[in-house]
């Protein structure tokens, strides 16, 4: 299947919004993590940063979706949603990190630190949904 022209330059361009996006996203990760770096131990920067992301994309899914308030374009959503939470949350640090507490002999605080990130991620996303929900029924002006 050949693309028209107009279609290669619209995929093009929905490379190039979720390419601006993780620039973004991982940029804000890097300067985020670096404002609450609290060193060796618990690792609160991450737990942060995709709680954070959660919620961001919780909030925006809603908002933006067929039953949202605004109406965003594909490539809005693919920029905030594709391109900046995935640049901005951290599983493969998360990964990293709890491996390293779990080798380090830190068990405990290990296991409460993927039981905390699951509920804040889960508490996280829920929160977006029903902040974007509450402000979808809001009367327009």
């Amino acid at each position: 299947m050949k693309l028209s022209s107009a279609d290669r330059w619209r995929t093009a361009m929905l490379y190039a919004w979720v390419s601006a996006g993780s620039i973004v996203g991982g940029l804000t990760r890097y300067l985020v993590g670096l404002a609450l770096d609290t060193g060796p131990g618990f690792p609160f920067a991450t737990l942060f940063i995709n709680a954070t992301g959660s919620l961001i994309i919780g909030f925006y899914a809603t908002l933006t979706g067929p039953d949202g308030r605004m109406l965003a374009r594909p490539e809005h959503r693919q920029f905030v949603m594709t391109g900046f939470c995935g640049g901005y949350t951290t599983f493969s640090t998360f990964s990293l990190e709890t491996f390293r507490l779990f080798h380090g002999g830190m068990k405990f605080t290990a296991l409460a630190y993927i039981a905390a990130s699951v509920v804040c991620w889960l508490a996280s996303v829920w929160a977006g949904h029903m902040i974007a929900s509450h402000y979808n029924r809001l009367t327009r002006s």
